[in-house]
């Protein structure tokens, strides 16, 4: 299976990326191939929501989403990587999943295999439910199939981070696919 890493932090060396690094290794050791589109650091505009497309046509914008569509549309599977900030995703994640208006009815009729892996500095109960319902809610309307989430709490600092279960739990993510 092919894997499209989307990472979006601002953070090359955060614990968001590390976590993903942890996932694809896993991913590797069963088999899988992985690739890693860096929005956190790509040119992406936000969706101009003029319509151009159609929903299933180019965007008129000529920026690097162009190469993330090309990666999805050789992968298998997505996996969304993002730091949680305000108790939702990055908005360099979201800027990437807004442009997917663009390619929505293939995206929908694909039933593409996602994940998630979030890391949060908080560690309240309630610190991750509004990412989740945002993700459970795209894989809903876009006929994705979650295959997982790695829900990342306690996780503020690569420090914390590895000190924590989270990078192992995300490599027998990668590893059980």
């Amino acid at each position: 299976m092919r894997i499209v890493v989307i990472e979006s932090s601002p953070h090359k060396k955060g614990s968001s990326n590390l976590l993903a690094e942890r996932f694809m290794e896993g991913a590797r050791a069963a088999g899988h191939e992985t690739a890693v589109f860096d929005a956190g650091h790509a040119r992406i505009a936000p969706c101009l929501g003029c319509g151009a497309c159609g929903m299933d046509g180019p965007c008129v914008q000529k920026d690097d989403m162009g190469k993330l569509r090309e990666e999805i549309a050789k992968a298998d599977m997505m996996v969304f990587v993002t730091p949680l900030y305000y108790f939702g995703m990055s908005a360099q994640l979201k800027k990437v999943i807004d442009r997917f208006y663009a390619f929505n009815g293939e995206l929908s009729a694909r039933g593409m295999k996602t994940a998630m892996i979030v890391a949060a500095w908080d560690s309240n109960d309630w610190t991750m439910k509004d990412i989740q319902a945002h993700y459970e809610t795209l894989c809903r309307y876009l006929h994705f199939d979650n295959r997982g989430e790695v829900l990342g709490m306690g996780c503020g600092s690569v420090a914390m981070t590895k000190a924590t279960a989270y990078p192992g739990e995300a490599y027998r993510l990668g590893k059980s696919l």
